[in-house]
């Protein structure tokens, strides 16, 4: 790091770091970027959702390996991303997302190659690692490489849209892949991605390093319990939910959250800062986005095998049904701010929640033999209800200290990640029969579990959130 002149010392860290540049280079690339990484990530979710019953015709494993194919990355992204911001404070943010895309590219490169379903797993394992480190870290290049606040809020923007936009790409893209090549594509195409993204940040300034705390023991306490929690819904759909495997994870998983909790209470910078969580509106926002994303991504788990197990859909065309859905989520993250001055974020919060549980519950009417048409249709009110997130979003960092913010930040993508990997294990049991076939029956119990999720934690958000 170059020495710092005069005038940078005497300005504040944000404005001595500009200073102390030798020459700036440009923003937009920094920016482009951060975009990339942030959809190829969230693009190896949803492509990979349509590619499972590719992914079970090649390497077996029935619904059970399915499940743990999509929650090996989810509980992975969802347990490191308590700690992955302190690793883009301490190595800069421009060395850890090299890093963190670089591993996902490896891990990328072994999926495409695993001969079995357990080795496809484990190279799961490393691309939620991956991802963990490159969502923080994408988010601190825009925010390094941005001064102008206007101009940084625009490229968030940019940032937040390309996400969504990925999340519509990626089913359609996940069967196009595995129809017109092989599943292995799917994965086969984040090496050129990553590549890229690699090559755009040797046009990115490098990033200051910051001294951060790392708590070791909090973060293994936290792979354990939602490993062990995800282990046992799993498993419980297959072996019995009164199975001593079953009996076995349950006791880790409560050891484990005990242990959690002793050590956050006692570490002088934990993860998850106890008295945070006292506060209603750090709470409830965390409790909101762990049952919207249970819903969707649970929801978009149990469909997607639903599409191509009982109607017969081809990948593309179950990859198109959800199009619609993302395109309208999209449309309504933007509209959420105007909402939010008009109505106010309780009541934006609120109605959301039950806006999706109604989707969730209408639903319930359809079977093998509803037209596409007809399901297009019920499904587009479950995108609306997606307009929640950028609300609660907001409440939770307007509610923190400055300092708290990327702890506050992490913890609320942690639990969305969490919320979304539990309904995996816990729809995915409840379809699959002892053939592991598919049971229309177990779908509309999971719809059902959901709405009610969300029916409850939208009343404890009237009660308990302020009016704003």
């Amino acid at each position: 790091m170059p020495a710092l002149t005069p005038r940078a010392r005497l300005l504040g860290p944000p404005e001595a770091a500009a200073a102390a540049r030798p020459g700036r280079r440009s923003p937009a690339i920094a920016t482009c970027a951060a975009l990339l990484g942030f959809a190829v990530i969230t693009i190896d979710v949803s492509a990979v959702n349509i590619a499972l019953p590719a992914i079970r015709s090649s390497l077996h494993g029935g619904i059970t390996g399915q499940q743990w194919v999509v929650d090996a990355y989810t509980l992975m992204f969802a347990a490191l991303m308590l700690s992955a911001g302190s690793l883009a404070d301490r190595s800069g943010a421009r060395s850890a997302y090299a890093w963190g895309v670089g591993l996902f590219t490896l891990a990328s490169l072994g999926c495409a190659l695993a001969p079995d379903i357990g080795t496809l797993i484990t190279a799961r394992v490393l691309q939620g690692a991956a991802a963990a480190v490159v969502m923080p870290a994408s988010l601190a290049l825009i925010r390094q490489a941005h001064d102008d606040p206007k101009r940084r809020a625009h490229a968030v923007a940019l940032w937040s849209v390309g996400g969504s936009l990925a999340m519509a790409v990626g089913p359609v893209l996940g069967g196009v892949l595995a129809e017109a090549a092989d599943w292995r594509a799917v994965f086969l195409l984040n090496l050129p991605l990553g590549l890229l993204i690699l090559a755009l940040l040797l046009g990115v300034e490098r990033s200051a390093k910051r001294p951060a705390p790392f708590d070791p023991a909090g973060q293994i306490a936290a792979v354990l319990v939602l490993a062990a929690v995800a282990y046992a819904m799993i498993e419980g759909g297959h072996a019995g939910w009164t199975s001593w495997p079953v009996a076995a994870a349950l006791a880790v998983a409560v050891a484990a959250a005990v242990t959690f909790r002793a050590v956050e209470a006692r570490h002088r910078s934990p993860m998850v800062p106890l008295d945070m969580l006292r506060q209603r509106e750090v709470s409830v926002p965390l409790a909101v986005g762990f049952a919207i994303s249970a819903g969707y991504y649970g929801t978009f788990f149990t469909l997607g095998l639903y599409y191509q197990q009982l109607r017969g859909m081809s990948g593309t065309q179950a990859g198109l049904m959800f199009v619609p859905i993302a395109l309208v989520a999209t449309i309504a993250s933007l509209r959420t701010p105007r909402l939010v001055e008009r109505f106010g974020r309780r009541r934006v919060i609120v109605q959301g929640q039950l806006v999706l549980a109604a989707s969730l519950l209408v639903l319930l009417g359809f079977g093998t033999g509803t037209p596409h048409w007809a399901l297009l249709l019920l499904l587009l009110p479950f995108g609306i209800g997606t307009l929640t997130v950028p609300a609660l979003t907001a409440l939770l960092m307007d509610s923190v200290p400055g300092h708290r913010t990327g702890i506050a930040s992490g913890l609320l993508n942690s639990l969305r990640q969490t919320g979304g990997a539990l309904a995996v294990a816990l729809f995915g049991s409840l379809v699959a029969t002892q053939h592991d076939a598919y049971d229309l029956g177990g779908l509309r119990v999971s719809l059902l579990l959901a709405a009610a999720l969300l029916c409850a934690t939208a009343a404890l958000s009237q009660r308990a959130l302020p009016r704003s």
